[in-house]
């Protein structure tokens, strides 16, 4: 199966242009829960593609506002390449959205989920049982701890989630980056974390969790509500066995508009299959 099989077409792209600023990406990764955004230029030759902006890119980087500094270079694809190739590539580079160039300019995107779609079709291998795939260090919180600090756990996880727990350690929720953004707002200025590091006594404190001194974050365009997470979560979980395949995950995956989920045997939380799991089996 080819690129050009499974890829949004470049008329349907979303793009933001240079010169632009932040507040351009996050007006889209708000309203359309995308992890990231193309960016382009106009020039005497047409409209030239120049790299991708991410949610991450936002969250990391929260007093830069001009989008030039922020966008990255990602890896690029020809819609005649093979799509378990560009599978490969997403895996080993963490790309989950490549732009598919032709001469300098966008033909369009592939994207993890575009992927996932062929696998949940049949189009391309999805045998492999999900046990075998999902990562089993899972990336977890408690159901009381503020949403900045979530984020915080969630960015130096290095992954997009993190499943709650509740008072007794049991599947609670799971919340997203793309549940973080959808309620980030864009101000100006400083903010004191307050609340939002632990004070020795503070009922969502995990044992061993000390807050040292006071610490300030930039809250230039993104703020993060202070709440508890348990506020933004998602409840109505999904999950699967491990003898469930990659074919059957995804259709689960496409089917209820999810990147992962939960592993389980009996109520016990074994592991989180995530989509670009399902991608590794593709070239095992």
């Amino acid at each position: 199966m080819k690129v050009a099989d499974a890829m949004t077409p470049g008329e349907e792209v979303v793009t933001v242009s240079l010169p632009g600023t932040r507040d351009d990406v996050l007006e889209y990764l708000q309203e359309r829960g995308f992890s990231s955004v193309p960016v382009v230029k106009e020039t005497d030759e047409g409209t030239k593609y120049r790299g991708l902006i991410s949610r991450e890119d936002l969250i990391k980087h929260p007093d830069e506002d001009q989008l030039a500094v922020l966008v990255r270079e990602v890896p690029t694809a020809s819609s005649d390449d093979d799509l378990e190739v560009v599978a490969e590539m997403m895996v080993t580079e963490g790309a989950r959205r490549i732009p598919v160039i032709n001469g300098g300019s966008i033909e369009g995107i592939i994207t993890v989920t575009d992927v996932i779609r062929a696998i949940a079709r049949g189009d391309i291998d999805g045998k492999t049982p999900v046990g075998d795939l999902a990562a089993r260090d899972v990336n977890t919180t408690y159901i009381e701890t503020p949403l900045p600090v979530v984020e915080r756990e969630i960015y130096y996880a290095n992954v997009p989630y993190a499943v709650v727990l509740d008072t007794e350690a049991a599947l609670a929720g799971i919340v997203t980056e793309v549940d973080i953004i959808e309620v980030a707002r864009v101000v100006e200025g400083e903010a004191g974390t307050g609340d939002s590091v632990a004070g020795q006594d503070d009922e969502w404190m995990w044992e061993g969790i000390k807050a040292v001194g006071n610490r300030y974050i930039p809250t230039r365009n993104v703020e993060i509500p202070a709440e508890p997470v348990s506020k933004f979560m998602t409840d109505d979980l999904v999950s699967v066995s491990t003898r469930v395949t990659a074919k059957d995950a995804a259709q689960t995956m496409i089917r209820e508009d999810i990147e992962q989920i939960p592993l389980v045997t009996g109520d016990e939380l074994i592991g989180i299959v995530r989509d670009i799991n399902l991608l590794e089996a593709l070239h095992e």
